[in-house]
């Protein structure tokens, strides 16, 4: 095989590639050994087919097969030869090929740029380090009693409050339909959390009572011809139950998942904190990489442009896409520019992530995940690409960590309401884009059932 670099202009070089005409012929001849074992034709005997009857009947596909491999072989041999760092996928343009030809083809690369690193150590950034107020703490507390409410039965008519359990059958003019029956349904009164208009109805019922109520599909029905279509419940009612007071003590400290109530206390505000570490974890991040970008200069490959591009949008439709065009090629071109920049870095300083370190990460969110573990663990199983994933997030975790621990960081104990200021102002329109928002750690609602130990 003989190699020669044709042109370099920039990042793209192109490699002219000839390989002998005797060695496409020795690589035929092995294959058509192989296919003696394989190949059963009439009048021959199992293995016995002579190789130019093989060649007369399959040479053109043999032909093809062999030259692919000997492509993708010799490609990789003149890449490793010519010591290139590529960047996507090269492009292969035949020139001359053929049964009894040299083949000679010409491959073109983008390769990796070079990458010069500048010194971190003069960087500046600011870690927080957020104080969580007793008041938080305590409001957090009555949120969880609320939402794990316990009740008691009762003999009484249902009012505002009441847990309602019943049977129903439903119909849409006069007629039953697939998923209109409901077998012990759980219902808290003025929480409205069934059909808009639904729990009112039952304001009054009692235990054994029988009650037909109208309410509206909602509009987005698995089956379309229901969506907000006029519908009669018949309901049985099993149970009234009215809420016990809920006790913040030693033993709802238990039901919770924690020792006692002030080991309860504990876990909350370690929850919380974590939560607002994230949120400004993120920012500061944020911090250090706009540094590293503004004080780099990198030429990029046009392919890797338009692939993260590509990969950025392609859930956009197309008229989006066209308007935000120039920040999207932008945002491509710093996300490309930072990677390249902190994998420089990383292998620098041969920062590796271990399999063992992945799985770990995998298992703290089977944790956080309780009664989805077995899901959790196969979609990582079956989608490589969410394993690598992982890897790569940790990879830049710990390269990130090792910047910190160089450059001039600060370190700045606030309370909430000086977190809330930092993220919301750091969430304002146009300082950020979508990906690197931070989610207020008061603004999310998501219910817990358990405090979990980590």
């Amino acid at each position: 095989m003989k190699v020669e670099v044709k042109s370099k202009k920039g990042l793209r070089t192109i490699l002219s590639v000839i390989v002998d005409k005797k060695n496409i012929q020795a690589k035929m001849d092995e294959r058509l050994k192989e296919l003696q074992k394989e190949v059963a034709l009439k009048g021959f005997r199992p293995g016995k087919v002579p190789p130019e009857v093989i060649k007369s009947q399959f040479g053109k596909s043999i032909y093809g097969e062999v030259v692919d491999k000997i492509l993708r072989d010799t490609t990789t041999q003149a890449i490793d030869e010519k010591k290139l760092k590529i960047a996507g996928q090269p492009k292969i343009d035949l020139k001359q090929f053929g049964e009894g030809k040299d083949l000679n083809y010409e491959l073109q690369i983008d390769c990796l740029p070079n990458v010069s690193l500048k010194s971190f150590e003069k960087y500046k950034a600011t870690s927080f380090k957020v104080k969580i107020e007793d008041k938080i703490i305590e409001q957090k507390l009555k949120e969880i009693a609320n939402q794990n409410k316990q009740f008691e039965e009762k003999n009484e008519k249902a009012i505002k409050g009441d847990q309602v359990s019943f049977d129903y059958s439903a119909t849409v003019d006069g007629n039953k339909f697939e998923g209109g029956e409901g077998k012990g349904v759980q219902l808290e009164l003025g929480k409205d959390l069934f059909l808009k208009g639904f729990d009112e109805q039952l304001i009054g019922v009692k235990k054994n009572d029988t009650k037909t109520i109208e309410a509206s599909l909602p509009p987005n029905h698995p089956k379309k011809e229901l969506a907000n279509k006029k519908t009669k419940f018949e309901c049985k009612i099993l149970s009234i139950k009215k809420p016990l007071e809920s006790k913040i003590d030693d033993n709802f400290a238990k039901l919770m998942g924690a020792k006692d109530i002030k080991d309860l206390k504990s876990l909350i505000e370690k929850q919380i904190s974590s939560q607002y570490s994230q949120a400004l974890n993120s920012i500061t991040k944020k911090e250090i990489l706009d540094q590293i970008d503004k004080n780099h200069k990198v030429d990029l490959p046009q392919n890797l442009i338009d692939q993260e591009i590509t990969l950025m949008t392609q859930n956009l439709k197309p008229e989006e896409k066209e308007k935000h065009k120039f920040n999207n090629e932008k945002l491509a071109k710093s996300r490309i520019k930072l990677g390249l920049l902190l994998n420089e870095y990383g292998e620098k300083n041969n920062l590796k992530v271990s399999d063992d370190e992945v799985r770990n990460e995998i298992q703290k969110q089977i944790k956080g995940m309780p009664g989805q573990e077995k899901l959790v663990l196969e979609y990582y199983q079956k989608n490589p690409s969410a394993y690598q994933s992982i890897k790569g997030s940790l990879y830049e975790e710990k390269i990130l960590e090792l910047i910190k621990s160089k450059i001039n960081l600060t370190s700045k104990e606030i309370n909430t309401k000086e977190a809330e200021r930092i993220i919301n102002e750091f969430n304002k329109p146009n300082v950020v884009d979508e990906n690197t928002k931070t989610t207020s750690p008061t603004k999310n609602k998501s219910k817990s059932k358990k405090i979990s130990k980590k």
